[in-house]
Order: C-alpha cells, then structure tokens, then sequence
C-alpha cells in the first residue's frame, strides 16, 4: 500500500497546527502586551508561528536581537532600554512547552540585571534561601513593597507594576520565589509562602512592607498578609481563592506539575490553595482586583477573599482577564494608590 499523501492531505497537520499557534497566541495578546513587549513587534513575531513549538525559540530569537541592539546601542540608557525588552521576551519565551525554558528564564534574569546597573545604579540584587531579585527605588522610601509572581510568571513580566509603584516614591523588591523565575530550574513551589517572604523581610532589614501577589502569587500574598505580621498592606490581581484539581484545564494541571515536582505534588499543593480559614486573619488594609472575564474552570476567584477579610475592598472590572493586561487603567493606578497611602500612613 502506497504511504504517498495527495498535497491537501499533506498541507492538513501545518494548517492545524498554525490554527493552533494562532489560537494561543491570541490568548497571550493581552498578557504579553501587559507585560510592556510592543505590540506590532508581538503580532509580527506570532504571525510567522508555524505551530506552538515553535513559540520559544522565536521568542528567545527577538531577546536576543534585543541584546545585539544593546550591544550597539549608542548611550547607556538604549543599552538598558535594550535589555529590559530582552528580559521581557526572553521571560514571554517560557509561556508555551519549550524544551529550553529555563534557559531562557536564566536569559531573563541575566538582561534584568544588566538593564538595572544601566539605568539604576542603585538598585541592588538581594538573594537568600528561597528567594532573589532587585530591590529599587529610593534608601528613604516611606515603604517597601515585595512583588511576587504566580504560576508561571517572573519578575521580568511585571516591570509596570513596579514602575507604578516606583513612582509613587516607593522602594519595590520584584522577586522570584521556589519554583519561579530563575528558581524554576532549582527549586519547587511551597504552599508556605509566608516563610519565604519573611526570610525577604529579614533581608531587606524592613519593618513592614507592602505586598503584591499576581495570579498564583495573589494566593501566596494573601496567605503571607495572614500569618505574617510585618505586611501592613497587600493586594492581589487575578489571584485565586481555591482550586479544584478535578476541574483545572490539563495545561494549567500540567504546569503545576512542572513547578511542584509532579503530579502527586501538584494535587497536594492544590489543596492547599484555599484561603477560606485564613482570609478572616488578614488585618491589613487588602484590594482584590479581579477580571469579569477571567473565567478558569477549577478557579475561584477573589470576591470571597475580599468579603471575608476585615479590611478587604473588591474591585471587579468587567472587561478585564486574567491579569487585566486589557484593562490597566482600570485597576493600576488604584492599586499604586492603596499601596502607598497605608504605607505613608503606616509609616
């Protein structure tokens, strides 16, 4: 029997393929442009996917033409311009199944850095057992905030958050904690994320910060501001409140595998994200930010944590998904505002 397969036969699998890249392209437009990648450069690059495969490596291939800009930049401040982009794709790199992942997260990290010892010298790389990142902005900030990262984002993808809070006169510390970031190669997440974020504390010789938990990371933020006392304010955008491991989409069940060590851990973990007993504990003043179209089978989102908190005000915008990258002005600018005036008043 001949295996010969007629042209239109052979053409099926790449259409359905590039159907696919189409689709999950489309569904990180907001994310990615959120994360502050231009983008007419993101819909060139995404355009040109033959499938999801091929995802990764033309995302590390775009940082890395960031980095050969930053090499021929003509003044330091490109050069950082430069390999802040860098940072931003090589971490976008990490979004679909890519053999070199934590390579690129590595990329990431390295570009990160680069880019702040151009443009602010006085930012400082802070590390310790479970945790690094950049602590910026001014040494007589009213306050400290901790950005941290969710189920597999970075501290690469929320530079504009950080920028809010900077400029609000804060200092920010974006970090990645075990299982995320530069720690996704060496480590695996821990429910007990309050531990990791007092360890940051201790570091950072703070008596109080602030805390800002996205998607996953609204999860371990709103935990931490319930058993950690030094949180004198904290907000969550996009963070669940439980899971249903039954009801997850495989993807996502699939990720957590990768990030916890398995899937037994995986459902172990999701059994823990319930923040039922635990949301009545958090005494600092907490905003709940959430998308009315960020609707994930298995996720509960934030209204229940902000009803069941003492102090906890809820702000649902319509339009917005999961992390309200298509709805930004709606929520970024309250939630740099509730951020700094507890802290101010705080302090």
């Amino acid at each position: 029997m001949s295996t010969t397969q007629s042209p239109a036969t052979q053409s099926l699998p790449t259409q359905a393929s590039t159907t696919e890249a189409a689709a999950f392209a489309a569904a990180q437009w907001t994310r990615a442009t959120g994360a502050g990648v231009d983008p007419h450069e993101y819909r060139r690059v995404t355009d040109a996917l033959a499938s999801v495969a091929d995802w990764g490596p033309s995302f590390v291939r775009t940082g890395r033409a960031y980095l050969d800009r930053a090499e021929g930049a003509g003044s330091s401040v490109s050069a950082g311009e430069f390999l802040m982009a860098a940072a931003r794709w090589f971490h976008l790199a990490t979004l679909a199944p890519y053999a070199e992942a934590d390579r690129a997260a590595a990329e990431a990290d390295h570009a990160l850095g680069r880019a702040l010892t151009l443009l602010e010298p006085g930012a400082r790389r802070v590390s310790g057992e479970g945790f690094t990142g950049w602590l910026r902005g001014p040494a007589d900030a009213p306050g400290t905030v901790v950005v941290v990262p969710g189920l597999d984002s970075a501290k690469e993808e929320f530079l504009g958050l950080v920028s809010t809070l900077l400029a609000r006169g804060l200092a920010v510390f974006a970090m990645d904690g075990p299982g995320q970031g530069a720690l996704a190669a060496t480590t695996t997440f821990t429910p007990e994320y309050e531990q990791v974020v007092g360890r940051v504390v201790d570091a950072l010789g703070v008596a109080r910060i602030g805390l800002v938990g996205m998607s996953l990371g609204g999860y371990f933020a709103a935990r931490t501001a319930a058993l950690e006392p030094r949180v004198a304010v904290a907000a969550t955008v996009s963070g669940p409140f439980r899971l249903d491991w039954d009801q997850l989409p495989p993807p996502v069940r699939d990720i957590m595998a990768r990030r916890t060590g398995g899937p037994d851990a995986a459902r172990a973990f999701v059994r823990q994200v319930d923040l039922t007993s635990l949301a009545p504990r958090i005494a600092a003043p907490l905003l709940v930010v959430d998308g009315g179209q960020d609707v994930i089978p298995g996720v509960a989102n934030g209204e229940s944590l902000a009803r069941l908190a003492p102090r906890g005000t809820y702000l649902s915008v319509p339009h917005g998904d999961h992390l309200l990258g298509n709805a930004q002005p709606d929520w970024l600018p309250r939630l740099g505002d509730h951020i700094a005036r507890a802290l101010t008043e705080a302090g």
